[in-house]
């Protein structure tokens, strides 16, 4: 875990990384005062809590208690929020600052219900950001596929009972360590990352070899139909290793390791 300091404009932000959670956390009494310009923030947040029920209801879920430096400069408790919650904080607050923040919402929210309809949106959407961050076209169409075949894998999961969330992570990570020889989080402390997505800090190989994974994966859970989480777990192993002995075999062949500690900014930089 650890503590820093964002910078947005000429206000400063504090934050927190949960290692366990792997999310960001935010200083609420920061935001709060960056978008209200209010001179009193703890009266500010009483009255904003006080003529919004619904965020008030839910205070305790959005908000938690972690431990950042205090305006005296000792490390103490402060209330603080992950993205989702900071982003319903932030429809509470009326404020011509909060507005860009409150219409990109919108915008997303109305994303999210087109491409529900329409998946093909979705995936136009993806190339369209990953192509402005530079990624080659083949890159991308690799990501994509990758996208396919991880959905296909977790419609498996859920068909033989596995439920999304802890249950997904933990056969993620089987399947991640089968092939990888690393667990998720060791993998992404070797690239270095925190919040970014692991798969889009993999090179094409990277990639495909992740695919083949999940893809052999969901082919030997159709075949043996798991029950429970350990079965689904000794599937997930299984379909790990199929990909394993390819890395093994291309590593062999090429005498230089797959698994490296690359990042996206890296592998565009080779690719450009």
């Amino acid at each position: 875990m650890k503590n820093s300091i964002k910078i947005f404009g000429e206000h400063k932000i504090r934050t927190h990384w949960d290692d366990g959670n792997e999310k960001w956390y935010f200083s609420v009494h920061d935001v709060v005062k960056l978008l209200s310009e209010s001179k009193d923030v703890k009266q500010y947040i009483k009255k904003m809590r006080s003529r919004d029920s619904e965020l008030n209801k839910n205070w305790g879920t959005i908000c938690t208690l972690v431990d950042m430096q205090a305006l005296d400069g000792k490390i103490r408790k402060i209330t603080a929020s992950a993205t989702e919650g900071l982003l319903r904080i932030i429809q509470s607050i009326p404020s011509p600052k909060a507005e860009p923040f409150k219409r990109w919402l919108a915008k997303v929210g109305a994303e999210r219900i087109d491409e529900t309809e329409d998946p093909e949106l979705a995936f136009n959407r993806a190339m369209k950001t990953y192509l402005s961050k530079g990624y080659s076209k083949e890159w991308i169409n690799q990501r994509l596929k990758s996208i396919e075949i991880r959905k296909e894998l977790t419609d498996e999961w859920n068909a033989r009972g596995m439920k999304e969330g802890l249950e997904y992570a933990i056969l993620t990570n089987e399947v991640t360590k089968a092939w990888t020889d690393k667990s998720v989080k060791e993998y992404k402390k070797l690239k270095g990352l925190k919040k970014e997505n692991l798969r889009d800090n993999m090179s094409n190989l990277e990639l495909v070899l992740n695919m083949l994974a999940e893809a052999s994966t969901t082919e030997i859970s159709k075949e043996h139909e798991p029950s429970g989480l350990e079965e689904n777990v000794d599937i997930a192993q299984k379909g790990g290793n199929a990909a394993k002995k390819a890395r093994l075999e291309i590593e062999k062949q090429t005498g230089k390791p797959i698994i490296t500690d690359q990042r996206a900014k890296k592998l565009l930089e080779k690719e450009n």
